[in-house]
């Protein structure tokens, strides 16, 4: 092979050709149809440019309506020909995801998966990337990794610096509470690629760098609810592998598990295709390690959680064992000050919104309508003011369960309660209900306040 076409090969459009196995003919065909697609109008295609873009020596660049034509037969956002420049955008073709799937359950391995997560950002919607073998690969290599040994390389850091990481992660969780997603997504990872390169060029402590892994678990894990909260869940599976990864290199059990609950509501939750055995799969082998678990909330939760994987598998009786179980668990706790921070959220209106959804997954309306009542007027209730997105998922439930026993005017009243909470949040997974409860209310639309609300809405 010639150091000519060596040069070639090693530039990202080459390496792109390569591996889609495109000829250069090929490959302009396709960015000359969609160049006239986008409206760019005629451009030549000649097999020559190929090998300008991508020779050695001052090669000239495409001008820009032809590299936004080559994103788009790649499917890379625009965004990003422009963030990037060329030819750096190009290899976000050449991603995949065996960074984090295949590297090793090491330290550097974990460095490679939190790299991998924190770089550019493609979008590819609507998919869970993990396979039921996958989730189980890497359940199985959670459960038997070692912790991470200290760094020696590079300016030492203390204790000091995951304290204040771990303050900055307090904050966006409540920003993400009071936001939604959308809004905190890009600083959360900003948050894991700060953390990353502090455990990629630093040094410092077997103690602080377990203190590191576990800031960069939950990074990871936030940056994985905003991704699921935005519909874009092959990220968010990426995202909470990685964060279980971290977990495991902190040697902290407890990160671990509340990243695979956090996963396992990703696999019931997804609009296009739910998958309550992948969940339930994930919250065994995380209960699994229940003695090693000191927070009675992080119980609670997967308990809950396992619940409405029940419940979204059509299956009562395990579904309301796991709530009163939930109950116990929480019950048997200690204060929420006393607990770990990130499970602010978890007290009984919180369990009984859970029950309350289940209930209405089972098919049983009135038994859920009392849950979703008991949550707001029980003497430890969800805290409606904390948190508007999920309090307007539940009360879009709510008005489901209303508009199941016939009562279209309490379903129309805690409609509107809902869409009214959802104003100025940005969530796809709260914007996904209350466009369900609106197409059940479409049946009913000849009735006066339904189509008011159908209308205003619409």
């Amino acid at each position: 092979m010639g150091s000519s076409t060596l040069l070639q090969e090693r530039h990202p459009l080459g390496q792109v050709l390569m591996l889609y196995g495109w000829t250069s003919p090929d490959f302009l065909r396709r960015v000359a149809a969609k160049h006239r697609a986008l409206g760019f109008g005629s451009l030549a295609a000649r097999k020559e440019q190929v090998s300008r873009w991508t020779r050695p020596v001052k090669p000239p660049v495409p001008d820009e309506h032809t590299q936004l034509a080559i994103a788009a037969v790649l499917g890379i956002p625009a965004r990003m020909v422009i963030a990037l420049g060329w030819p750096h955008w190009l290899l976000l073709a050449l991603r995949d995801d065996s960074v984090v799937w295949e590297s090793p359950w090491t330290a550097q391995g974990t460095i490679y998966a939190l790299d991998d997560v924190g770089g550019p950002v493609v979008d590819r919607r609507g998919f869970l990337a993990a396979t039921t073998s996958t989730v189980a690969a890497v359940l199985a290599q959670w459960a038997a990794a070692h912790p991470a040994p200290a760094a020696t390389t590079g300016r030492r850091i203390d204790m000091g610096v995951p304290d204040r990481l771990d303050s900055r992660l307090h904050d966006l969780r409540h920003l993400d509470d009071e936001l939604g997603a959308d809004h905190v997504y890009d600083a959360a990872r900003a948050e894991l690629q700060l953390i990353t390169r502090l455990l990629r060029e630093r040094s410092y402590s077997e103690e602080t760098g377990r203190r590191l892994f576990a800031s960069a678990s939950e990074a990871a894990r936030l940056a994985g609810w905003c991704s699921y909260d935005s519909g874009d869940l092959a990220a968010s599976e990426k995202y909470f592998a990685t964060s279980m990864r971290a977990a495991a290199s902190s040697g902290t059990k407890t990160a671990g598990v509340i990243a695979a609950a956090f996963w396992a509501n990703a696999r019931y939750g997804s609009p296009a295709s739910p998958d309550p055995r992948g969940a339930l799969d994930l919250l065994d082998v995380a209960l699994a390690q229940r003695a090693e678990i000191p927070s009675p909330r992080v119980l609670t939760m997967l308990y809950i959680r396992t619940a409405r994987a029940h419940s979204i598998a059509g299956e009562p009786a395990a579904a309301y064992r796991a709530i009163d179980t939930a109950l116990d668990a929480y019950g048997s706790g200690v204060p929420a000050g006393e607990d770990l921070p990130q499970m602010y959220w978890i007290n009984t209106g919180e369990i009984l919104q859970a029950a309350g959804s289940s209930a209405l997954s089972l098919g049983d309306p009135a038994r859920a309508l009392r849950y979703f009542t008991e949550a707001a007027t029980h003497n430890d209730p969800y805290d409606s003011t904390k948190e508007p997105r999920g309090t307007a998922i539940y009360l879009a439930r709510k008005a489901a369960a209303y508009r199941e026993l016939g009562d279209l005017d309490g379903a129309v009243h805690t409609a509107e309660e809902a869409v009214a909470l959802m104003g100025g949040v940005s969530s796809a997974r709260g914007n996904s209900t209350l466009g369900d409860l609106r197409d059940g209310l479409d049946r009913h639309r000849t009735v006066p306040a339904v189509a008011a609300f159908l209308e205003a809405t619409g």
